[in-house]
């Protein structure tokens, strides 16, 4: 197992160091000088040319390549261009929002969504399949900013239920609870749908093999065959999946933390693409594609652990 993991480990650093040269080129490309942004309008092109060489971008792209890296290697991110606070400091204080944002929706997301899946599987063909199949079509085809609007205008402007802007507190309090019920919902919502198929499926596949079979030859009921004896196995998949979907999920954090204004990591970043802080940019980008390593990562030897015949692979 910890060599699997290892190996697993060793093939993730060149993909991270792939995400770092796509970032920094993809700020190159953007129309933006950021010498100037620093700068501001009024600045002269003397004072734009120094701002250039103290940056760095007046050297050969491959240099400052290599410098950025090296900067990085030391935990350096760089300096806000807008408001000249350190790139690390600012996604450490917006890092804990979008974990708590990711834990309440994954929270309820993630049994309901197993649970509709089984019992789909358990009532196979029934009316109740067919409505949970509707429903994990639905909750999988809604974007997440449509949900999102549709929760701030219903729950938070019509009915006046919950907050819907901003961030109140920590988890464990009742603000913070209420603050956060919104867009957990709202990105959760989009993880009820695959989640729920899948398990579906895999539990209809486990239901024919023959330990399941053998299960029902001893006279054990249809509700303890599927949920003790197939859902075990069904698992495997669903795993995979979710840990997918996980990876997904950062990319809808980052259109739910911009619509309910949740001060976090894809905030940050839509925020720093938009006014041209191309240091924060990149910041945040390294950021959200280290989280999606990770948690694929951690899927990759969960699979191991579930399933011993992935670890000679």
């Amino acid at each position: 197992m910890g060599r699997h993991a290892f190996q697993r480990l060793l093939m993730a650093i060149p993909v991270l160091l792939g995400v770092v040269l796509v970032g920094f080129l993809l700020m190159q490309v953007v129309p933006s000088d950021p010498a100037v942004v620093r700068a501001g309008p009024s600045a002269t092109p003397d004072v734009v040319a120094a701002i250039r060489r103290d940056m760095g971008l007046d050297e050969p792209l491959y240099q400052q390549f290599g410098i950025y890296l090296w900067r990085l290697l030391h935990g350096d991110l760089g300096v806000s261009i807008i408001n000249n606070v350190p790139v690390m400091q600012e996604l450490g204080n917006t890092v804990g929002p979008t974990l708590e944002l990711m834990f309440a929706s994954l929270i309820w997301a993630i049994p309901l969504g197993i649970a509709l899946g089984t019992a789909g599987a358990y009532w196979r063909g029934t009316v109740v399949d067919r409505i949970i199949t509707a429903i994990a079509v639905a909750g999988g085809s809604i974007p997440v900013f449509f949900l999102g609007l549709l929760l701030i205008w219903y729950v938070g402007f019509k009915l006046q239920l919950l907050p819907f802007t901003g961030r109140a507190g920590p988890l464990w309090t009742s603000e913070g609870l209420q603050a956060i019920a919104l867009p957990a919902i709202a990105l959760g919502g989009t993880f009820i749908g695959p989640v729920a198929r899948m398990t579906r499926t895999a539990v209809l596949d486990v239901l024919g093999v023959d330990h399941v079979r053998t299960a029902r030859a001893k006279g054990l009921g249809e509700f303890r065959v599927v949920t003790r004896h197939a859902l075990r196995n069904a698992l495997i998949p669903v795993v995979t999946l979710i840990g997918l979907q996980i990876g997904f999920l950062l990319g809808g954090a980052v259109v739910t933390e911009t619509v309910f204004s949740w001060p976090g990591v894809g905030r940050l970043a839509v925020g720093a693409i938009l006014s041209a802080d191309f240091p924060m940019a990149q910041g945040t980008i390294i950021v959200l594609s280290l989280g999606f390593i990770i948690i694929n990562l951690v899927v990759d030897v969960l699979y191991a652990a579930l399933d011993p015949r992935m670890r000679t692979g």
